[in-house]
Order: C-alpha cells, then structure tokens, then sequence
C-alpha cells in the first residue's frame, strides 16, 4: 500500500523540489561578461531572485521553487535580454547578449549624441557611432571638453605642452606633423577620447595633461580599403590623398596607410616696434609664403596572436619632407618723431628646408592568471631637420650711403630617442594595482654654420656659428593603487623620476650638467550618489622639460634686426593641479587651480644699442590660474543637438624685466565654443554643423593677446549604401582670427599682428571598399594556456 501512495505522489514530490540550473552570458564576440546582473522572475512577473556573473560570465540558479520563470538581463552598452525558461530541462543556458549600438552585415544602427563619462582620474569621450565620428581625429579634438586649438596649439583648460597618445602609445610627433597624423586619422576609427588633467602615476610626469586617443579594435574579417582625397583653397590650394588598408584573419590584424600632401601655405605678419631712446618706430611687413609638394605621411600596425595570454603589436610612423621652399620680400619703414619715414631696409629672405621622422614601437602584452598582466613596450624616434637661408638686406639709412649685407646659415638638427619600459597590472573587483618601470635616452645634435659678406666676399664666421650637443637618461619607478567601495572610488599613487642631462655648447665653450630626482604623487576621490550624481577631486604634480630645440643657444637669424635664441640652462617647469569635479545628466563642470614654478616659453626683447628685435626661450618666475570650465550636450530632438562648452579662468604670470624688475601680467580668459548639429535624413547619411569659437585676450610671460573668434559650417553626405562620403567645410567664414601679441613695461614696446591663413573651403570624398561589415565571431576554442588561468 505504501509502495502504491509513494507512486502515485513521486512526481508531485519531484516538483516539490527547489529546481537548479545554471548558464553563461556572453556578448557577440564570445567574450564572457563578469559582473552582468540577471533578474529571475515568476510566471506573475515578480521578481524572486537577483544574480550576477562570476568571472567567467556563469550564473547558478538554485533554491528556485518554480517550475517556469523568466530570466531579464538589462547591461550598460548591450540590447535588453529576455527569455522564459523550463527548469525541468537540464541543458545549460548559453546567454548572448548584443550590442546596442553594433554594425553587422553591413547594417548601422541609428547614431546618438556622444557620450561623456566622467571616471576617477579622467573624463572620457566617447565618439564611437556618434553624430561627429564622421570627422577626422584632428575635428574631434576641437569638439572634446576642456580641450581649445588655437593657431595648430593643443592646450586643456588654458595650458599648453600636451602629452597626446594612441591607445596609451605615446605619439612621437608634435606641431604640424602631429596635426597632419591626425588629420589623416578617421573619426570613425576612434572610439573616445580620454582627457587627463592630472595623469596618474602610469604615465610619465611630463606633460601638463594627456589626450589619449583610443581608436576601436579591427574586427572585421578578411581586406576592407579607404581611399581619401581632400581639396583646400585658402589663399592658395592645398591636396591631400591617401589610401588605408586593413586586414584580419584568426590571429593577424594589419593596417597600413600613405598619404601625400602638397600645397602653397601662406601667412600675414606686419612687426611694430617703438624705440623711445632714438624716438623712432619701426614697421616691417612680412607676408610669407612657402611651397611644400612632397610631404609624405607613412603608418603600418601589425598585431598578432601568438597564443590566447600573449598579444604581440609592432607600429611604424614616419613623415617626410624633402624640400619646404620659399621666399619673403619684408619691407621695413623706419618713421621718426614727426610720424614720417626717413630709414628704410629690405629683407629678401630666401629659404629652403628638410624634415625627416620615424618612429618605431614595440610591445608585448602577457596574461599571468585570471588577475594579472604584463606588458612591455619599446620606442625608438630619430628625427632629423635641415634649414637653409639666404639673406639679402637693401640699407637706406638717413645719412649714411646705400648698401647691401648678405649672410647665409645652415642649420642641422638630429635628435635621437630610446626608450624601453615595464607594466604589470592586477585587478580584482575592488582592488587595481599597477606598477611599472621606464627608462628613456635621448641624443641631440645642433649645427649651425653662418656665412656673411663683411669683408666683402661671403666667409665662414666661426664666431657666430656653433655646434651644440645634448645627452639626457631618464630613469622612472611607478606605483598606484585605485579602490572602489560602495559608492566610493579612489585611486592614489606615486611616480619618482632621475634625470641625469649634460649640454655642450661648442663656440664659447659651456658645459651645463645636472643630475636630479623628483618625486610626482597624484591622488583622485569620487563619490556616486543614489541619483547618478558624481563629485570627484583629485591633485597631481607634474614636470615640463624643455623641447631639445629650446635649449640650443645659437643665434637664428631673421634678417639683419631679429634673431631667436634658445637657452642650454633652462629649467623644467613644476606644476600643481588642483581639480573639483561635478556630473549629472550631461552636465560636466569643472574648477581647477594651477601653479605653475619657473614656466620656460618664447617671448622677445627689443635692444636699443642695436635697434633689434631678439625673440628667446627662458624662465619666467612663476604662474598662477584659477577657472571653471563647464560642458553640456543638449539633444533638443532625435534629429538636433547642441553642444555648450565654456571656460573662465584667471591667469597671471610674474617675470623679471631687462630691467632686473619683477613684473605681473594678468587676465580674466574666456574661451567659448558653441555648436549645433543637424541630422538631414533617417539613415544619418546627410549631416550638417555650424559653430562658433571665441577666445578672449590672453596672456604669455611678456606678452598680451587679443581676443578672435571664427565660425565655421561642416556638410557631410553618404552615398552608395555608405561606401562613398563626401564633406564640405567652410572655415574661419568671417576671417576674424588675427591676433595682435604685444609687450610693454619700461622701455619695451612693441607688438606683431598675425594671421594664419585659415579662412578657406575645404572639399573631401573618401570612398570604403573591400568587406565593410562585421562578421559573427568564431567560437575559439580554449588553448591550455586559458586553462591554466
């Protein structure tokens, strides 16, 4: 009887039981998320359970009653998940969670504003499918908060000297070749841009900020191709063509690109210049104009797989110039103290000039366990310049008879950089640890050979002319510890430097040495509220060095009146950050304070005893800054967005007259830069921004600048399914970015006006071929290294 009832109540009994089953979460790369929350619900949609992920993306469900339930996965970044499960089945779960915002099959999904996302030592930019990645790298700089270009000059809340890196490779390019890499970078390859304006102890302590440009990961199998094209017309016209490859396959990615620009480049400048001993002014107007056919941009990246823990990269820059050409006609009026010209001189500059660079990096990236990494990572940079001038001056001076001067100078620069550095990196779900050790070798070589006709026939003038040699080792040990609790997050660490540099001037002999160590500890804080809320602090100390071509004492003639010169006893620049940080719903705020101890930069001096102008490199005693910097991204409708970005601050610097005297310069600054989008169509193929930029008068050591604005108007339209994209901008439309740079305190007076030829049109077609769309990834399948993790 008992035996029959036990029948009989056995599949009730087997009900009864709390059911157990478990499963993966995954996304479309077959990558296995950790830390995903899964929601279990009831047949009545209550919720019963909550879970989340292991590190290898499992779930367990257990102690679960019901027979049905249905499982709901809402992640950052992926599509809502939702599926109905049986529990009397035993078949594991294998969870494939989808990209929101992902291109499969040649599909795009509908573009969104970017996306600022404030993290503990950085804010992050994020571009990837957003309604500006169809511009280049350069375009994208100009719209990411805290960052102003004024003139080719990167700078963040005001302050210039800025560390720009690819994915966290420091890019071994600055000025014009910086800007031309980047322009040749497509906005659809960067993912974010990550502004750092206290860098942690990772990175190295030069600097007073870094961009780190993180472009996305190739996952597109097989050969895809860009070609591009770019028409510019300001004064004259310039070219720009190209051609970008890609290629991956299992465990080979490839990238290469060339691209080859040539044109006319043009410049206003009119030099004013009060001497009050001989009650003179002095008026030059120099328009310059130089012819450059042949620049040539290079980049190959190769990474590859050598086994599922070991990654191995190998990247090529390199850019060259072969010949820069032109020549200025710069007439000089020389008025008396009635206001009429009674001197007069003309300069015929003519010039030619050399640039090669290359760089070359290496890296390796290893697993260690499931917790820890180590990579180790090889530069090497030469970069090589030849300048070459003649100078032919046309004297008419009240009183004295006509006559001609002519001197000739070539001047060759070879610099020469190594370094060699160490990461290891362990992280749980509240602890990170990174430590790390660099050193850093650089070599630099000056010639300068000057020739004049003073005797009568050009000669060599051993006296003028001067060979200057540069040695620096720079060794680092870092360390820095971040941990999140609650709503908390900190990060903390320290950075100590050695330098050791030596500096031989030959003509006078002069020997600098120094040999030094500097501690740089930086700290960040950052406190989440229950309503997304962030507030944050943090403080870093950093350290600028002087550019090697800073250091380079000899004369560089101008003409007859002007010369710049560098300084071999330059110190480095110790500076203070202070940052307090506020976000919540797109708006980002931002107050900072800056000390800035012995600042080097450019400003000039006039002689009297030798009516020149001498343009040089030093030390002012200190600067101070204080601003609030504010950014918002309004999307007013699915199709109209509107960015805000705007900076106030307080600048001052104090420097030493010639006249021994301590001096104050000083500002309010406000930079402000507004721009709407427009989206034209449903596919976001047909795109339309205009924009304003405004920079009031600023500051440098001696100097004071006017303020200019400009505003500019992008149209970009995709045709053929997206393969072919064409691009119309107009530039400074009003041509208002002239600036007036001028210095006065005792008897120094003098000014310059300056205009960079940006005022133009610029028309480009980039046309995609080969395989454009994602393909699902392959299921790989685990290597005994993974096993061992």
């Amino acid at each position: 009887m008992y035996k029959i009832l036990f029948l009989l109540c056995f599949p009730i009994l087997i009900l009864a039981q709390k059911q157990k089953a478990g499963g993966t979460v995954l996304n479309t790369e077959n990558e296995k998320l950790s830390s995903v929350k899964v929601k279990v619900y009831n047949t009545q949609d209550k919720l019963i359970k909550e879970l989340e992920t292991d590190d290898n993306g499992k779930f367990l469900l257990e102690d679960i009653a019901e027979e049905y339930i249905k499982l709901v996965i809402k992640n950052q970044g992926y599509s809502l998940f939702e599926k109905k499960v049986d529990l009397t089945e035993s078949e594991p779960l294998n969870i494939v969670l989808k990209k929101e915002s992902q291109e499969i099959e040649g599909v795009v999904m509908t573009k969104r504003k970017p996306l600022v996302k404030r993290k503990v030592d950085r804010l992050e930019f994020n571009v990837e499918n957003s309604n500006i990645s169809s511009l280049n790298a350069w375009e994208i700089l100009k719209n990411t908060p805290s960052v102003t270009i004024n003139n080719s000059v990167l700078s963040v809340k005001g302050s210039t000297g800025i560390l720009v890196t690819i994915n966290d490779k420091k890019v071994m390019l600055t000025g014009d070749e910086l800007k031309n890499l980047l322009e040749n970078t497509q906005g659809d390859e960067v993912k974010s841009v990550e502004v750092i304006t206290n860098p942690p102890a990772k990175y190295e302590a030069s600097g007073s900020a870094v961009l780190n440009i993180v472009l996305k990961m190739n996952k597109i199998e097989g050969y895809r191709g860009i070609l591009s094209s770019k028409y510019v017309q300001t004064q004259y016209a310039k070219g720009v063509f190209g051609l970008s490859q890609y290629y991956k396959k299992d465990k080979l990615s490839l990238m290469g690109s060339y691209y080859k620009g040539l044109g006319t480049y043009y410049r206003e400048g009119t030099d004013y210049v009060n001497y009050p001993e001989s009650q003179t002014r002095w008026v030059s107007t120099m328009n310059r104009k130089d012819k450059n056919n042949n620049q040539n941009t290079l980049n190959f990246n190769a990474e590859y797989e050598l086994d599922s823990l070991t990654n191995l990269s190998l990247n090529y820059s390199g850019y060259f110039s072969p010949k820069s050409f032109g020549t200025y006609n710069v007439p000089t009026l020389i008025y008396n103290q009635q206001d009429i010209v009674e001197s007069n001189y003309t300069t015929i500059n003519d010039h030619r000039s050399r640039s090669i660079n290359n760089s070359v990096s290496f890296q390796i990236d290893r697993k260690l366990n499931k917790k820890s990494s180590l990579s180790w990572i090889n530069y090497f940079t030469g970069n090589n310049v030849d300048k070459y001038q003649n100078v032919i001056t046309y004297l008419n001076f009240a009183g004295q008879p006509s006559k001609e001067d002519n001197f000739l100078t070539q001047n060759k620069a070879d610099v020469q950089l190594y370094s060699t550095q160490f990461d290891y990196q362990w992280k749980d779900d509240r602890l990170e640890l990174e430590s790390g050790t660099k050193y850093s070798f650089v070599k630099t070589s000056s010639q300068l050979d000057f020739s004049d006709n003073e005797n009568g026939a050009l000669q060599y003038r051993p006296e003028k002319s001067s060979v200057f040699d540069y040695k620096e080792h720079n060794f680092a040990l870092y360390s820095s510890l971040a941990y999140n609790v609650g709503k908390w997050s900190f990060k903390g660490g320290l950075r100590a430097e050695m330098t050791n540099l030596e500096g031989v001037v030959s003509e006078p002999h002069e020997l600098n040495k120094s040999n030094y160590w500097k501690f740089f500890p930086t700290f960040y804080a950052q406190y989440t509220t229950e309503n997304k809320q962030e507030f944050g602090f943090s403080y870093g100390k950093r350290i600028s060095r002087p550019s090697y071509s800073w250091l380079n004492p000899a004369k560089s003639y101008y003409n007859l009146f002007s010369y710049y010169q560098g300084d071999p006893k330059l110190k480095a620049t110790i500076t203070h950050n202070l940052n307090l940080t506020y976000s919540w719903k797109d708006w980002n705020l931002d107050l900072y304070y800056r000390k800035e101890i012995y600042p080097s930069m450019e400003i000039s001096y006039q002689e009297p005893s030798t009516n020149s102008l001498i343009y040089y490199f030093t030390n002012i005693e200190k600067g101070e800054v204080f601003g609030v910097s504010l950014y918002k991204n309004f999307q007013v409708k699915s199709w109209w967005n509107i960015i805000l970005s705007e900076n106030l601050e307080h600048n001052e610097n104090y420097f030493k007259g010639i006249d021994g005297m301590l001096y104050k310069n000083k500002v309010w600054n406000w930079v402000s830069n507004i721009s709407t989008s427009f989206t034209l169509d449903k596919s976001s193929d047909w795109k339309m921004e205009m924009g304003h930029r405004y920079y009031s008068p600023g500051i440098q050591g001696t100097f004071r600048i006017s303020s200019l604005w400009s505003a500019y108007f992008v149209m970009n339209r995709k045709f053929f399914s997206k393969k072919l994209e064409a691009s119309l901008i107009f530039s400074d439309i009003f041509r208002s970015t002239e600036q007036k740079v001028s210095t006065k305190y005792a008897n120094q007076d003098n000014y310059f006006l300056d205009y960079t030829d940006t005022q133009g049109v610029t028309f480009s077609l980039k046309f995609n071929f080969g395989n454009q769309s994602v393909k699902n990834a392959k299921t790989i399948k685990k290597t005994a290294e993974q096993d061992r993790l």
